[in-house]
């Protein structure tokens, strides 16, 4: 995986600083959450407590802290903290509803929601969390972050539409793909960011550049989650490996084999997508193409790209801990292992 795997360490040491930078706040934010959820309806308390303590890394949510610190929102303040929340809500109310689409059993190594309750409790509690957040955002009665959170989960949805249009297809042009990741899951990111800059009034400058920064690191990660559906390992990872291709799929690695493979070998792509069900022996043998293409370490290569606008779109910010410590988590993205 060349410079990938020796990076992992220093990878998830910056995302340990980060937590530690806002650490404090993030403990309200939890807290925050718990409060919000709380529902005298039994499932839903039930559900939602299951879902937010299943392991997630609040990755959105400390993005939104450490852009609202580096930007100079006054740390006295708490509406980082109601945001914070409120980009948190936004990403479990679409893993919920993903999951139910996807049919997935699996998610940080335990048992989904759906899996255990069904796909209409599953349903209606992401639609509950969506709910909680919009009261967060009115709450804070900003119209310019109301806009920009409303608006985001629209084009996460727009996202995820976009992938069922393009499901099974084979032949998938690379700008496509980059469009889906971009509205499914570079879109929060970006949000997240974005809001900390409108929490300290930056300027349209500094604005951009979170934005950016965000975006990025959002292409960025989504590439090498989906690299790792192809090399990773579950007790590591936390979910099946191999998922997206049986669940049809395309995702980057494959883009890369399709546009190298030989005649032969695009006609088992193709037929092997336009299968309802594919099957153990069709994923080994797209695992020996991926391998013969070193699809997935060309994949993170692509990222690597995304890695470093991130990086430098806080080239405007002043030299200061917090910049370091951003600038240091775009790697993060590529290099996780968890």
């Amino acid at each position: 995986m060349g410079s990938v795997i020796p990076l992992k360490k220093s990878a998830n040491s910056a995302y340990l600083n980060l937590k530690n930078l806002v650490n404090e706040k993030l403990y309200e934010v939890e807290k925050l959450i718990e409060f919000k959820l709380d529902s005298k309806v039994g499932l839903i308390k039930k559900m939602s407590d299951y879902h937010l303590n299943s392991g997630g890394k609040r990755l959105r949510a400390l993005l939104t802290l450490g852009s609202a610190k580096l930007a100079g929102y006054n740390q006295e303040g708490t509406r980082d903290i109601s945001l914070s929340a409120c980009v948190e809500l936004i990403h479990s109310a679409t893993l919920l509803h993903d999951d139910v689409i996807d049919e997935s059993d699996l998610r940080r190594g335990i048992k989904t929601s759906n899996a255990l309750w069904g796909n209409q409790s599953s349903i209606l509690v992401g639609d509950y969390l969506l709910s909680r957040c919009f009261e967060i955002m009115v709450d804070d009665g900003d119209l310019e972050i109301l806009k920009l959170l409303s608006s985001t989960s629209a084009k996460i949805a727009q996202g995820e539409v976009m992938q069922l249009e393009h499901k099974g297809e084979a032949d998938l042009l690379e700008e496509t793909y980059i469009d889906i990741i971009n509205l499914k899951t570079a879109a929060l990111f970006s949000a997240a960011t974005k809001t900390g800059a409108f929490l300290a009034n930056s300027n349209e400058k500094e604005k951009s550049a979170l934005e950016s920064y965000g975006k990025n690191i959002g292409l960025a990660f989504q590439i090498a989650d989906d690299a790792l559906d192809y090399y990773s390992k579950e007790i590591i990872f936390g979910k099946k490996i191999g998922k997206d291709f049986f669940e049809g799929k395309v995702t980057l690695p494959l883009i890369i084999i399709f546009q190298r493979a030989d005649s032969d070998e695009r006609k088992f792509l193709i037929e092997t997508f336009k299968k309802n069900e594919r099957t153990k022996e069709d994923f080994e043998k797209t695992l020996q193409l991926i391998k013969k293409y070193k699809a997935v370490e060309d994949g993170l290569q692509r990222a690597e790209y995304f890695v470093n606008v991130s990086h430098d779109a806080l080239g405007i910010f002043k030299d200061c801990p917090e910049k370091t410590i951003l600038q240091n988590l775009t790697g993060f993205s590529l290099n996780r292992s968890f």
